[in-house]
C-alpha cells in the first residue's frame, strides 16, 4: 500500500478539500481522509491535486503534423491532403516510435486515459500486414510503454465519400465491407490497461448499410460506440442531398444513438440534433484547439450539455497537447460567439476532462478520486508564474482558465508513478523522442520507403 498526502485536492464537487490523505493497494484507491495532517512517511503532493485527466479523442499520428500545417491557409480539406501524406509514411515499427512519444508527452500533461481513434490499419494499397491488426497493436504497445491507459477506438472507414470509393492513402483505412471490419476488429484483445471500443468514422465514410455491423459489435461487447459528427457544414449538405437526413439522423436511424455513444466534435448541428443528441443520452466530445486551427467552427457544447449530452475533451490532431486549454476553450469559444459569459462553471468543466472522458471510453472507474476507482493522480503546483497567487478558494477557476500542461509535476496511474517533479519515469527525454520520431517519419515521407 501507498499514501500519499495531497496539499489541496478535487473530489469532482465545486470546491476543492484540504489535506487530504489517498491510501492505495493493488491501484485501487482504498481509503480517503480530508482534512487530515501529512503524517511522515507518506508521499507528499504539494499544490492541487485531480484524478487523471482523460482525452477521449486522439489521432496519435497528427502529432508530427505540429506547426507544419498551421500557417498555411485554406479549410479542412486542404489540411487533410498534408494529414495523407504523413498517414502514408507511417508503418508499424514508426508508429509505435511516434505514438509511444506523444502518449509520453500526454502524460507529462496530466493525461492517464486516451481514447485513440484508429483508421491507419493496413499497409500500402490497403494490403493487410500479416498480423492485420499490427497498427493497432502498436498503438496498444504505445501506451503501457508510456504509462497510460488506453481505449483503442477502432473505426471502420470504407469510403472517400458518399458514393465514391476509396482511393489513395485512403486505401489503408478499409476492410471491404462492415463484415469484414468487424472480423479485424475481432481479432483484438483487450489487456490490463487497453480497452476495445468501436467507430463509425463519419457518415460519408461509412455507408448507412454497413453502420450495422459496427452497432452490434460494440452492443454485442457493451463497449464504446464513437463517430465524427457535423464537423463540417459540406458533410451536412452532402448528407441531406444523398439521404434527405441529417449526420445526426441518419445515425439514429442506423441505431448508433445511445449512452455508450459518443459523438465527436458536433459542431454544426440544428435545433432537432441537439434535442436528439441530448435525449439519447449520446455523449459529445469537444476538441476546441483542433476545431479552430482546422475553421471548422464553435460546437454548442451548453446548449448540448442542457439537452443531456455528458461533454468530454480531445486533443484530436496535437495541434496542442493541454487539455486545460481545451477545457477553456469550450467556455471562451462560446463567449466569442454569443457574447455573453459563464456557459459552463468550472468544476463542470473539470468533470469534461476527467470522469466525462473516461466514462465516455469506457473505464467508469477513472476519472475521479473515490473509494473503490483507480488511483490515478494529477498533481498541479501552484508555484508557477501561471498559478502563483492561487487560493483553496480560486484554485478550480485557475485551473480552467489560466492553468497550463507545464504546471503539472507528478502523475500517479494506478498507483504507479509515470511523472515525477515534471519528469516522465519510463520514456525519460520525451522531447527526444519525439523530435526522432517525427524527424524519422518526415524521412519516410521524402524517400518513399517503408517500415
Amino acid at each position: 500500500m501507498t499514501t500519499y498526502w495531497c496539499e489541496l485536492a478535487w473530489l469532482g464537487g465545486d470546491e476543492v478539500a484540504e489535506g487530504v490523505l489517498v491510501e492505495e493497494a493493488d491501484g485501487v484507491i482504498g481509503a480517503l481522509r480530508p482534512g487530515a495532517a501529512c503524517p511522515p512517511g507518506v508521499v507528499r503532493l504539494a499544490g492541487v491535486t485531480l484524478p487523471g485527466l482523460a482525452n477521449a479523442h486522439c489521432h496519435a499520428f497528427h502529432r508530427a503534423l505540429r506547426g507544419r500545417t498551421q500557417g498555411g491557409a485554406g479549410d479542412f480539406w486542404a489540411w487533410r491532403e498534408q494529414m495523407y501524406a504523413a498517414a502514408q509514411a507511417l508503418g508499424p515499427d514508426s508508429y509505435l516510435d511516434l505514438a509511444r512519444a506523444t502518449y509520453a508527452e500526454m502524460a507529462l500533461a496530466g493525461i492517464t486515459t486516451v481514447g485513440e481513434f484508429h483508421y491507419l490499419h493496413h499497409g500500402p494499397g490497403g494490403t493487410p500486414y500479416a498480423d492485420p491488426n499490427a497498427m493497432g497493436q502498436a498503438l496498444v504497445q504505445a501506451a503501457e510503454d508510456a504509462g497510460i491507459r488506453i481505449t483503442l477506438i477502432d473505426t471502420c472507414y470504407l469510403s472517400g465519400g458518399f458514393g465514391r470509393p476509396l482511393s489513395g492513402v485512403q486505401l489503408r483505412f478499409g476492410d471491404g465491407d462492415g463484415d469484414g471490419w468487424a472480423k479485424r476488429a475481432s481479432a483484438l484483445a483487450p489487456g490490463p490497461r487497453a480497452r476495445l471500443g468501436a467507430a463509425i468514422h463519419s457518415v460519408r465514410a461509412v455507408p448507412e448499410a454497413d453502420m450495422a455491423a459496427v452497432v452490434a459489435w460494440a452492443s454485442a461487447r457493451g463497449a464504446p460506440l464513437h463517430f465524427h459528427l457535423s464537423e463540417q457544414e459540406a458533410e451536412n449538405r452532402d448528407c441531406l442531398a444523398v439521404t434527405g437526413l441529417t449526420p445526426a439522423r441518419l445515425l439514429d436511424r442506423a441505431g448508433a444513438l445511445g449512452p455508450r455513444s459518443t459523438a465527436v466534435h458536433a459542431t454544426h448541428l440544428g435545433a432537432r440534433d441537439v434535442a436528439l443528441l441530448g435525449g439519447s443520452g449520446t455523449g459529445v466530445c469537444l476538441c476546441p484547439t483542433t476545431e479552430r486551427d482546422l475553421a471548422d467552427g464553435i460546437g454548442p457544447g451548453s446548449a448540448l450539455a442542457r439537452a443531456g449530452s455528458p461533454l468530454s475533451l480531445g486533443s484530436d490532431s496535437q495541434a496542442v497537447t493541454d487539455l486545460f486549454e481545451e477545457a477553456r476553450a469550450v467556455e471562451l469559444d462560446e463567449r466569442l460567439l454569443t457574447g455573453k459569459r459563464g456557459h459552463h462553471r468550472p468544476a463542470e468543466l473539470l468533470r469534461a476532462a476527467t470522469v466525462g472522458g473516461a466514462r465516455s471510453l469506457g473505464w467508469p472507474e477513472a476519472g475521479r478520486l473515490a473509494v473503490g476507482g483507480v488511483a490515478d493522480l494529477v498533481t498541479v503546483s501552484l508555484d508557477t508564474p501561471r498559478l502563483a497567487g492561487t487560493t483553496a478558494g480560486t484554485v478550480l477557476a485557475a485551473l480552467v482558465f489560466s492553468a497550463s500542461a507545464s504546471d503539472v509535476t507528478d502523475v500517479v496511474v494506478g498507483g504507479r508513478r509515470v511523472v515525477q517533479g515534471g519528469r516522465h519515469l519510463l520514456v525519460g527525454d520525451v522531447p527526444t523522442a519525439l523530435g526522432k520520431a517525427i524527424g524519422r517519419l518526415r524521412g519516410l515521407a521524402g524517400d518513399g520507403a517503408r517500415t
